[in-house]
């Protein structure tokens, strides 16, 4: 177990934050599924020969998920040989700030194996995003320890003539520092911001199997990934008697060709948008995340079956 646990490196504790942040790396163009033509909020339809066109800047959204003060924790699990054992925790906070002078919201999310998951892998990860009151991104940080690697990723946001444009730097494990710029036409997210965007999709105006394209970058390089909507379920928790009724997306990636579904998550059919589960999908196995608390939420948590 303690060889095979190792691997988690580079594919159980990435797909774990990006079940958490709804993240996959891949590169462009974006390529979906179903008829070409534009929905509302981003939404497209394309096919597998038509490129999906990334969503036009500006690059906010109007929140109406979550407010300050809004605290979620969740409890991480993986499979090892059809046994679920619990190997963490994971919290997210958001509170009204202040960002070079604009008010801006503060977001974090810290991961933390818990003291089993210690003596084969160490997992320490902290993640740190401002945006703008309409949720346009304006910085992100990532400190990592996975394993015996700690890494550090830094975006820097601006919006010239109305384009994104990226400032990045890295620190790689091996004290490597790297910088760099880039500039596009469209909007542009990180692990973070993209988590708060979604919550914020009308989903009344979704169908079935429609796709909403989420670039993605960290400071080496952009990402190819796209929600996929897939419809709605009642959920029971696994450690809880809690039941949700739930809207279903997966998150998807094109890599080498071809389109991986990494994520499943479900988050609650009411206007917090509140993830309560994710299963993540491993080449040597399978985990959850299981939402175990929350608090300070904008909306009434109607989605609760009683």
């Amino acid at each position: 177990m303690r060889k095979n646990m190792r691997t988690m490196n580079n594919t159980w504790v990435r797909r774990m934050l990006v079940g958490m942040l709804l993240l996959a790396p891949c590169t462009l163009p974006l390529l979906c599924f179903a008829e070409c033509g534009v929905l509302p909020l981003g939404v497209w339809r394309c096919n597998a020969n038509s490129p999906c066109p990334l969503p036009p800047a500006p690059c906010g959204i109007e929140n109406t998920a979550f407010q300050s003060g809004e605290f979620l924790s969740y409890d991480l699990y993986f499979n090892w040989k059809f046994v679920w054992v619990k190997v963490g925790t994971a919290s997210m906070s958001t509170v009204q700030s202040n960002y070079k002078g604009q008010k801006a919201f503060r977001s974090s999310l810290i991961t933390r194996g818990n003291s089993q998951l210690d003596n084969v892998f160490v997992m320490r990860d902290t993640l740190l995003c401002y945006t703008d009151t309409d949720l346009s991104p304006l910085y992100f940080r990532k400190g990592a320890r996975e394993g015996e690697r700690y890494y550090v990723d830094e975006l820097w946001y601006s919006y010239p003539n109305g384009n994104c444009h990226l400032k990045m730097h890295r620190i790689d494990a091996d004290g490597e520092v790297h910088w760099k710029d880039a500039e596009y036409k469209d909007c542009i997210y990180d692990m973070m911001s993209v988590f708060l965007r979604a919550r914020n999709f009308d989903v009344t105006k979704l169908k079935e199997g429609d796709n909403i394209p989420m670039p993605i970058s960290d400071a080496r390089r952009l990402n190819n990934s796209w929600l996929k909507y897939t419809g709605k379920t009642t959920l029971k928790m696994k450690n809880s008697n809690d039941k949700y009724r739930c809207l279903v997306f997966s998150f998807i990636e094109r890599e080498n060709g071809k389109n991986h579904e990494l994520i499943r998550f479900y988050i609650t059919d009411d206007k917090n948008h509140m993830p309560v589960r994710l299963d993540m999908f491993l080449s040597f196995g399978s985990a959850k995340a299981y939402l175990s608390g929350y608090k300070g939420l904008r909306n009434p948590m109607e989605s609760h079956v009683k």
